[in-house]
């Protein structure tokens, strides 16, 4: 394999493993505690919470996980191990707060 078709492949790899598709076909970064780059908050909540029954409550409580923790998983459920900080925000009661 010549250096050229080595680079590019381990570009590639590097590329997969940054970017994530998420169940709906969209692409999302990754956010790393690292990541310094702003998240605007109020997109990928709506993205998130649009198929919530109760958008209202579902985007309240995304959107401050979201301003706490700099990030917001992929897709409209699950995903969470893509934001730990996301997944570890409970509420008063002990339940998960972010939707």
């Amino acid at each position: 394999m010549s250096t050229h078709a080595k680079k590019l492949l381990s570009s590639i790899l590097i590329l997969s493993f940054l970017l994530q598709v998420d169940g709906d076909g969209e692409v999302a970064a990754l956010y790393h505690k690292s990541h310094k780059s702003k998240i605007n908050c109020p997109y990928a909540c709506a993205r998130r919470c649009r198929k919530s029954s109760r958008k209202n409550v579902c985007t309240r409580a995304c959107g401050t996980c979201c301003m706490r923790c700099k990030c917001v998983p992929p897709g409209t459920y699950g995903n969470k191990s893509v934001c730990p900080c996301y997944a570890k925000l409970k509420t008063h009661g002990h339940r998960p707060k972010c939707p």
